[in-house]
């Protein structure tokens, strides 16, 4: 017989999203009864986990897929400018946890790093030259450098440069703001965090169903995973933030509003230098143009890294396929997820995303050396003894029917909630992380409209930019630049391009 236990909010997943609305929620609501369910014997171990992403702070500094040339020849920076917002807001609470003492230590999870883009060719360079022009004169992209210069480049990013011969033209963009993100430690803080302040977490827990209980709350059948144990629990109020898992209990929710929804799971490897010889020689995070057909994840980047003090560098994403949802799902995920009434939109998918198939398998049949010569674009000199690889996390990207059409392909993140606001699901990859708070603050305003209203204040107090638009008050920019970087420890973009260039000692020691 299984025992059952009432609370008041529950979160499936333990890691940055719901930390990050469980240490909202804690900060508006402390009264609150919360409990945690994770599948895992540790918080952040699939997508928020250190190595199983690229860690960049995602602020639409370097990715050239949020900025698009439209017909006319200009470039769309709108989706820059969104980013770039939601980045500031995570900052900000963070920087809010930090002076509060609640989170210690902010080097453990974030350094300052420059992001740059790099092209080459005449095309990619005077993409490149526009997308400088138009995001430099905006306040949120203060200090962002370009050149065409190879020894500049040189200075930037020596290791690409070495041996690099002077067949085409190259390019590239720099800005200090960048930030290395550790979100698997993030995430740590934030859970131990709420552990200290009595909330309930519970690791090695499956959520096998989720259905609604007589008086409108939600009852969810957990399975204990060492003792095989069933317990049934109640909340008023749900959070599904499983990553690609998120899907399957959605569907089990049964809520109209997830009704033909359905998801492609895309993984990801990268490969990794840990020689010091090498990894002294770059300092950035250097992102290029994504091949023809491929899933704007898939953006090939250097990125240096800083994880448990050590530094190294990451390249790729290399795309992969496995019909699991989770880096520890099943090969069944996939064909699980495949019901009645998204089969159609699933349908519509494989046939709409041919050449995105065609790309993944080429991808799967790469060999070692065939990634090489993928990295000699960034490194010349790459020698296959100084790189490994690794299995990052795996991605689910959300199918569903849209204006664009049956089986539309989305890249971004997106959040599913009931009409009554007593369940929400995050579904959806890039993004992501970098984005935390601003998701969490949406699902805080979708699901307690009346209760947001009296927190407000309060949420002004975590985050002095809520309610406005940063991008029509340049002092406030120049404020929140100021105020997170003395308190994360980061380089100040508006100081820093009025001063000299920082060492590389100063900005990661």
């Amino acid at each position: 017989m299984s025992s059952q236990t009432k609370t008041d909010v529950i979160l499936i997943g333990a890691g940055i999203m719901s930390a990050t609305l469980g240490a909202l929620l804690k900060e508006l609501a402390p009264e609150w009864k919360i409990t945690v369910f994770e599948r895992r014997a540790v918080a952040g171990e699939e997508s928020s986990n250190e190595w199983n992403n690229a860690g960049t702070g995602h602020a639409s500094l370097c990715e050239l897929n949020y900025t698009t040339e439209k017909p006319d020849g200009t470039v769309d920076i709108s989706k820059a400018i969104k980013v770039n917002e939601e980045y500031q807001v995570s900052k900000q609470f963070w920087s809010y946890l930090v002076n509060s003492k609640l989170i210690r230590n902010p080097r453990d999870f974030i350094v300052s790093v420059p992001h740059m883009s790099f092209v080459q060719g005449n095309k990619d360079v005077d993409f490149l030259r526009k997308r400088y022009a138009a995001m430099s004169v905006n306040p949120l992209f203060a200090g962002m450098e370009f050149s065409e210069d190879p020894s500049k480049l040189a200075q930037w990013i020596p290791l690409m440069m070495n041996n690099r011969g002077a067949n085409q033209p190259i390019a590239a963009t720099r800005s200090e703001a960048g930030t290395d993100v550790n979100f698997g430690a993030l995430t740590r803080m934030m859970l131990d965090h709420l552990e200290s302040k009595n909330v309930d977490i519970q690791y090695n827990r499956q959520v096998d169903d989720i259905k609604r209980a007589g008086d409108g709350s939600w009852e969810l059948k957990v399975r204990n995973a060492g003792s095989g144990a069933v317990e049934r629990h109640t909340a008023k109020f749900v959070f599904v933030g499983g990553g690609g898992g998120s899907l399957h209990l959605l569907q089990k929710s049964g809520i109209p509003e997830g009704k033909s929804i359905g998801g492609f799971p895309v993984s990801g490897l990268f490969m990794v230098c840990k020689n010091p010889n090498v990894v002294k020689q770059h300092n950035a995070k250097v992102y290029g143009q994504a091949p023809v057909g491929a899933p704007p994840m898939s953006v090939p980047h250097l990125d240096t890294r800083l994880i448990e003090g050590k530094e190294s560098l990451l390249f790729g994403p290399f795309a992969g396929f496995t019909p699991k949802f989770l880096k520890f799902g099943s090969n069944l995920d996939l064909f699980k997820s495949i019901k009645p009434h998204n089969l159609v939109t699933m349908m519509a998918a494989g046939v709409k995303n041919m050449s995105l198939t065609t790309y993944l398998i080429k991808q799967l049949m790469l060999s070692k050396e065939q990634r090489m010569e993928e990295l000699r674009q960034f490194i010349p000199n790459a020698k296959s003894e100084d790189w490994e690889l690794i299995v990052a996390g795996q991605r689910v990207q959300i199918i569903k029917d849209t204006a664009a059409g049956k089986g539309t392909l989305q890249f971004g993140t997106e959040v599913i909630s009931a009409a009554d606001g007593s369940i929400a699901a995050l579904l959806g990859a890039s993004p992501g992380a970098s984005t935390a708070v601003s998701v969490m603050l949406e699902v805080i305003e979708k699901c307690f409209p009346q209760q947001a209203k009296a927190w407000a204040p309060k949420i002004k107090e975590m985050i002095p930019s809520y309610g406005q638009s940063l991008l029509k008050n340049p002092a406030l920019i120049r404020e929140i630049h100021a105020s997170t970087s003395q308190t994360l420890g980061l380089v100040d973009p508006v100081s820093a391009a009025n001063s000299d260039e920082p060492s590389r000692n100063e900005v990661l020691i």
